[in-house]
């Protein structure tokens, strides 16, 4: 975990209310890495999956604070392409994020993003590509 607050990194325009609401909360928040939990209860399937739209929406939501913290100010997101394999179904409780950068240039951010249960199982991988352009 990084010694600073991830809150100091986090501003109001790195949360949308979607994420908001489906109680996104940063544990760690940097350039090359970003980490995150939301609670699993409430978005759920019926039949027990991790509502897909969720998942995504918690790796979206890492990848793009990392391509954001990575391009810095100045630098505007122009495109997202993002793509997911779900795994398994998640326990009750939390799923954790973990965003790495894989890649950062200029005109691009690459993260890939684990999201595991409580008990260390790997629910859903991603891979985010954000554009990002001078604005």
């Amino acid at each position: 975990m990084s010694e600073k607050d991830p809150s100091s990194a986090i501003t109001p325009i790195h949360m949308g209310t979607l994420a908001d609401r489906m109680g996104i909360e940063f544990l760690e928040a940097g350039p090359d890495r970003v980490v995150g939990r939301m609670p699993v209860e409430g978005n759920k399937q019926p039949y027990g999956l991790l509502h897909g739209g969720a998942s995504v929406v918690l790796a979206e939501t890492l990848g793009s604070v990392g391509a954001a913290l990575f391009a810095g100010e100045g630098m505007i997101a122009v495109g997202i392409e993002i793509s997911a394999s779900h795994h398994r179904s998640a326990t009750d409780g939390h799923v954790t994020g973990v965003a790495t950068r894989l890649h950062g240039g200029r005109t691009l951010a690459t993260y890939d993003i684990e999201i595991s249960d409580d008990q260390g199982r790997r629910v859903c991988t991603s891979r985010l590509t954000c554009m990002l352009r001078e604005g």
